[in-house]
């Protein structure tokens, strides 16, 4: 039986042959709306997305700065869980087939639903990507096994604190790309050292051929530049969440499409 190429792997296969880097924004499933998410999505896409994380509203997000935070309660104000966000997903996946979209969240509100339950319900919707914060790679070999198996990637965070054996496991179970945090703290923090983490992803480079993220702290076009040039791909959260909360409800959209715009145009000048 031939493997099957995940929507993830060929985005990156192509960027790779195209010669340029990922962009992947991030925003939070039903903020500030419900019926703002999935045009949310489509107009991130056509701003130049090549991946969409869409996060899980969680009531105590602890990797998430202040920013998202906010949005994660004005999430769940608007009683957005799980169930909702595969809606989404779905709704997403009726126009579009080829944008990978991954889950990003933590393990509750997964394991309320039941690993199985969920995985099945995930390849349903057409979700390609999963990144449970608070899943170490120690604990999650059967659920990524369980995705797998269902065609989905599992994708896992490493920071600048991550020892070699956390750096060999999360290599060994991870698929899609790795996400790596480049600063100690939460997201959305302002002092990015971009020596520093061009000088962490060798180590990691040299466990895999996955492709490597990173996010945390990337505010502007200037940053994501100079990411772009050490990374296979750029994150970006907290800014264009910012944007969109500064914005009427009617221009949040836009507001983050333009955002996305901008930093688009920088990754690939």
């Amino acid at each position: 039986m031939k493997a099957v190429v995940s929507r993830i792997q060929s985005a990156f296969e192509r960027l790779a042959r195209e010669r340029r880097k990922a962009l992947i924004p991030y925003v939070t499933a039903g903020d500030p709306r419900a019926e703002v998410t999935v045009p949310l999505m489509r107009a991130l896409v056509a701003a130049g997305a090549d991946v969409i994380e869409l996060g899980v509203p969680f009531s105590d997000p602890m990797a998430d700065g202040p920013v998202i935070q906010r949005s994660s309660e004005r999430a769940l104000k608007n009683h957005i869980g799980i169930d909702n966000v595969l809606a989404f997903v779905a709704e997403f996946r009726a126009s579009d087939l080829s944008t990978p979209i991954v889950l990003m969240g933590y393990a509750n509100p997964i394991e309320a639903m039941g690993l199985e339950r969920f995985a099945d319900a995930a390849h349903r919707a057409g979700v390609d990507g999963v990144l449970v914060i608070d899943y170490p790679p120690e604990e999650s070999a059967e659920f990524a096994t369980m995705l797998r198996a269902r065609g989905i990637d599992m994708i896992f965070l490493l920071a600048p604190t991550s020892t070699a054996t956390r750096i060999e496991e999360v290599a060994r179970l991870a698929s899609g790309y790795i996400y790596y945090v480049s600063l100690r703290g939460v997201t959305g923090a302002k002092h990015l050292d971009l020596d520093d983490v061009a000088a962490r992803l060798p180590a990691i480079r040299g466990k895999t051929r996955l492709p490597v993220g990173v996010g945390f702290g990337i505010r502007d076009g200037q940053t994501a530049r100079a990411v772009a040039q050490i990374a296979d791909a750029v994150v970006i959260g907290s800014r264009i969440i910012q944007e969109m909360e500064q914005a009427s409800p009617k221009a949040c959209v836009e507001k983050a499409a333009t955002l996305l715009k901008e930093i688009r145009r920088a990754i690939d000048a």
